[in-house]
């Protein structure tokens, strides 16, 4: 009875002891929480350092519910779908868009950003046009869309004071594509028609050189089959000068979503996918329904002799990325994308890095990292600062997969 008595009693100090220790833990817990709230609260509200994304790997999920924990064995993504090494860039939060933007499209005119079209919702498009002056930041000068004119996925290009509309799809979800072109002058804001494209297309990659208005691959009219068809027109102070278009070397690999560059007389596409979102048979809102995509980083050139070269790859392949560029010091600089899809999940993985194509190498680096990964924004670039805005963002810093449409302004200076 006595060992017995002696024996409850040491273990009931010990179940003391444990419990004190519990507690103690707790409290530390706790008040470590407190801190990481006030010290996130008291940061400045519109000066943002990049996120610190997970650089070399991302975490897989086990292969099945019933994978024995004592055995996990963490697995890691490749390169390809992880985010790369670069360097954290001071951000600054602007004034965010009037209206928030996917798939929507944007020209630079010295210091102006046009903006148009675009995505509000999957079942709301936008049919305008807004203005971010970089000089005074600040938006204004809103004025609207013909009703013809596509609402998202647009080829369109400036020769400076014209702004050249091709194509791209009319309406919201999965809706069709239309041939319609149209040319806006920025200075009296009126808009005329130009010839139609022989067949419509969705994101084709569209630029103007050596005088005439080239429009090349993008998705074909079911929103999915890859076309590598190339047509041009000549024009000149926002005139067409020819009846019809004219065929010229298909490119190389077809598809949307890419960037389309012209700098000195050469004429880079960089980027891109074969295979889109398609309406769902039979569905009286044109439903997306999901569909395989092949992301890639292909680069190609088309030269003097109007012969497509290829050029060095991308770092990872990059998709939705056609407004997303800026040319600085014989360089194109690009932002953000998607890439690849999980290969476990099958979620589309958005990219965070910006990346710096240098001309005169040829040769390809990562010179930052974004605030957040994000797909179809808009790019701007003035007086040595670099701008994004709009688009669609990731859920956070460990989930790179799409979520949030946003119209957020950012600029970080670039000194390249």
């Amino acid at each position: 009875m006595v060992r017995a008595a002696a024996a409850a009693g040491k273990h009931r100090k010990s179940a003391k002891f444990v419990f004190i220790c519990v507690g103690l833990l707790g409290a530390a817990l706790i008040a470590d929480l407190l801190w990481a709230t006030s010290s996130s609260s008291s940061q400045p509200s519109f000066t943002y350092k990049s996120l610190p994304l997970k650089l070399n790997s991302f975490p897989l999920p086990p292969l099945s519910s019933n994978y024995s924990a004592a055995k996990k064995d963490v697995r890691f993504l490749s390169k390809t779908f992880a985010d790369l090494p670069g360097p954290q860039l001071e951000w600054e939060k602007m004034a965010p868009a009037p209206v928030p933007r996917l798939d929507g499209a944007a020209i630079q005119i010295k210091d102006q950003l046009f903006v148009f079209a675009g995505y509000g919702t999957i079942d709301l498009v936008h049919s305008h046009v807004d203005i971010y002056n970089f000089t005074s930041n600040t938006w204004g000068g809103r004025f609207d869309m013909p009703k013809e004119m596509a609402h998202s996925h647009l080829g369109m290009v400036t020769d400076g004071r014209y702004i050249y509309i091709v194509t791209g799809q009319y309406g919201p979800q999965c809706r069709g594509p239309t041939a319609h072109t149209f040319v806006l002058d920025t200075k009296t804001k009126k808009w005329e028609d130009m010839p139609p494209l022989p067949v419509p297309r969705y994101a084709p990659a569209t630029q103007l050189w050596r005088g005439r208005l080239h429009v090349m691959g993008g998705s074909k009219e079911d929103r999915y089959t890859p076309g590598v068809d190339h047509w041009s027109i000549a024009v000149k102070d926002g005139k067409v000068l020819e009846k019809q278009w004219r065929t010229e070397m298909p490119i190389p690999r077809g598809g949307p979503h890419r960037a389309c560059v012209v700098v000195n007389d050469r004429l880079y596409t960089i980027g891109g996918q074969e295979g889109d979102f398609m309406a769902k048979p039979n569905s009286p809102i044109f439903k997306c329904s999901r569909r395989n995509e092949v992301v890639y980083g292909d680069v190609y050139m088309l030269d003097d002799e109007m012969k497509w070269k290829v050029l060095p790859s991308m770092p990872k392949p990059d998709s939705h990325i056609e407004f997303a560029w800026v040319v600085v010091n014989n360089s194109i600089i690009l932002a953000g994308g998607t890439t690849e899809k999980h290969p476990v999940t099958k979620k589309m993985v958005l990219v965070g890095e910006i990346f710096q194509f240098q001309l005169d190498t040829l040769k390809w680096s990562v010179v930052g990292k974004l605030p957040y990964r994000v797909k179809t924004t808009l790019a701007g670039f003035w007086d040595g600062w670099f701008y994004f805005t709009s688009g669609q963002r990731d859920r956070g810093p460990d989930d790179p997969t799409p979520k949030k449409v946003i119209g957020e302004m950012w600029r970080t200076k670039l000194s390249l």
